[in-house]
């Protein structure tokens, strides 16, 4: 008989998945896969983070299970043990997914609900993730192998005896020690009594994450060094890290090898004044410059107060009243989109009508509509660029004279009054409304005042007026970007004085700047022989100069 076949049709069926060492990133697609399609969630504390994202089952606190409407018994999410969470949820029907630390098949408590599930006969599978032992030192940049084939041995420190230590001290493989921050000068301690002081070691906390910290060491000196940093002692002294010992595990070349802790932006939090949908993008291209971005709303759309005007030009646009359409922001098509779906249409109702778009993420946005714009300014992303581009009216090439411009109601005139002058008919509509977003919370607010934030990007005069007006001034030891001159102004009127500037009017250039500037002040930092350190950990003085 197969053990993990069911024996009734009520059975669910639970997946034991391997959430990797702390780095999103580094789930599997089946891992992804299986959380998408869970009915209930139980997750390890230390990776609920990087599961519940994808899981559509909600967890409300760790090692707690809840579902949909059709939950399981109202007793389940008393019960702490995660056995029985995993079992009872299984015998009403769900499917579980069971995420832990690393991998599964490393988890000893996670064999014994393996264990218990073949016992009842309850479908499960194993979906493997990274294990800390090898994701952690891979992120240290610490390769555990040499060309030479160097042998491997991996320790749980909680269970190392007399004679694993012994071996492991006399012996020339690589060791990897699983341990904790307060217990780690201890093993070294263990590994010392085999012989060598001299050996060199790393040790890592919160490996895969932006907080993570590398010390290089030897055996002997590794409590010295420890104690020098400020890290022990400490009530923090618990924490798990990974060390790794041995004379070819190339923690003499970490200077040239640390590839995640030298990103540009490592453990920067940065302040995106925009929208979660405005700022996706930017967020994606900050993290993979080491930042962890905090996104706060600036301002909310809503809709015109009079939306007559919008139905009346939407209709037109069916009917053939315009030649063009022109849209400047993400915004503008949303609400143009969202009128078509009120009204039942779709991307054919553009059918004859020629599409301008200003900037990358509008264009992006009409083409996840359905419609490729004819005209993206060749040049600055703006209403003067598009002006630049645009074809002045000709009767004989022109059947109709007219352009339907959606945009705010705050908009500028610029381009209402340069596309009069190349002899185009414009109806300028307001297709939505910019207010001021509400107040971020109180945390996010302190910390904006209060230094917590390594750097703000402000990416339009809007940002810096709205955030001020609702969170308060950043502290001036936090680094301002500006994307523009028109920006800078602004922030300085707002009294910020303005580190770094883009070169382009593009929020991806903007991050590319203030990456560069990161990268320089890190680089300073080691010339000088300095500790690298992040803006926010600073002491309060002289502000840096303007870089264009």
């Amino acid at each position: 008989m197969n053990p993990t076949a069911p024996n009734h049709s009520a059975s669910g069926q639970v997946t034991f998945l391997g959430a990797g060492p702390g780095d999103p990133g580094l789930l599997t697609l089946r891992a992804v896969e299986a959380l998408a399609s869970a009915d209930v969630l139980i997750a390890d504390p230390q990776v609920l983070d990087v599961v519940r994202v994808h899981a559509r089952a909600q967890v409300d606190t760790p090692l707690q299970a809840s579902a949909d409407e059709a939950s399981i018994p109202a007793d389940i999410p008393t019960l702490r043990d995660s056995a029985n969470l995993v079992m009872a949820a299984a015998r009403a029907g769900k499917r579980v997914v069971r995420a832990v630390t690393g991998d599964p098949g490393l988890d000893g408590n996670v064999a014994e609900e393996m264990l218990a599930c073949a016992a009842e006969g309850i479908v499960f599978e194993v979906v493997p993730g990274i294990a800390a032992a090898v994701g952690v030192p891979a992120y240290a940049g610490v390769p555990l192998r040499d060309a030479e084939g160097t042998d491997v041995r991996f320790v749980d420190a909680r269970s190392a005896d007399d004679r694993c230590w012994s071996e492991l001290g006399t012996s020339d493989a690589t060791a990897v020690v699983s341990t904790t921050l307060d217990a780690v000068a201890a093993a070294a301690g263990e590994l010392v009594t085999g012989g060598k002081p001299d050996t060199p070691m790393t040790v890592t906390v919160a490996g895969t994450t932006t907080r993570q910290r590398t010390w290089t060491a030897t055996l002997g000196s590794v409590a010295q060094v420890l104690k020098a940093a400020k890290v022990l002692p400490s009530p923090d002294g618990g924490q798990p890290v990974i060390a790794v010992v041995g004379e070819r595990s190339a923690a003499a070349q970490r200077d040239q090898l640390s590839w995640f802790e030298s990103k540009p932006l490592f453990g920067w939090r940065v302040l995106v004044p925009r929208t979660k949908e405005q700022a996706a993008s930017l967020s994606d291209q900050l993290v993979s410059y080491g930042a962890v971005p905090h996104e706060v709303p600036t301002i909310a759309v809503e809709p015109p107060r009079t939306p007559q005007q919008m139905e009346r030009a939407v209709k037109g646009l069916v009917t053939g009243r315009y030649e063009w359409i022109a849209f400047t922001s993400v915004n503008a098509v949303k609400a143009v989109r969202e009128k078509f779906e009120e009204y039942g249409l779709d991307a054919r109702a553009f059918a004859g009508i020629k599409v301008a778009a200003v900037g990358e993420q509008t264009a992006k946005a009409l083409v996840a509509f359905g419609v490729k714009p004819d005209l993206v300014p060749s040049g600055e992303q703006s209403a003067a660029g598009l002006l630049e581009d645009w074809p002045p009216y000709d009767p004989v090439f022109d059947p109709i004279d007219r352009v339907f411009l959606p945009r705010a109601d705050i908009a500028t005139e610029t381009l209402v009054a340069g596309l009069i002058e190349l002899g185009w008919e414009v109806d300028d509509v307001t297709a939505y409304r910019t207010v001021r977003a509400s107040p971020p919370p109180a945390e996010t607010r302190e910390a904006i005042k209060g230094g917590g934030f390594d750097a703000v990007l402000f990416t339009s005069s809007s940002t810096v007026r709205n955030l001020v007006g609702i969170a308060g001034k950043p502290h001036n030891v936090t680094v301002i970007a500006c994307i523009g001159p028109a920006t800078a102004k602004t922030a300085e009127e707002h009294g910020l004085r303005v580190d770094v500037m883009s070169p382009e009017p593009s929020v991806h250039k903007l991050a590319e700047a203030l990456a560069d500037f990161g990268a320089a002040r890190r680089d300073a930092a080691i010339e000088a022989g300095d500790p690298v350190t992040r803006p926010s950990e600073r002491r309060p003085g002289s502000r840096r100069r303007a870089r264009s």
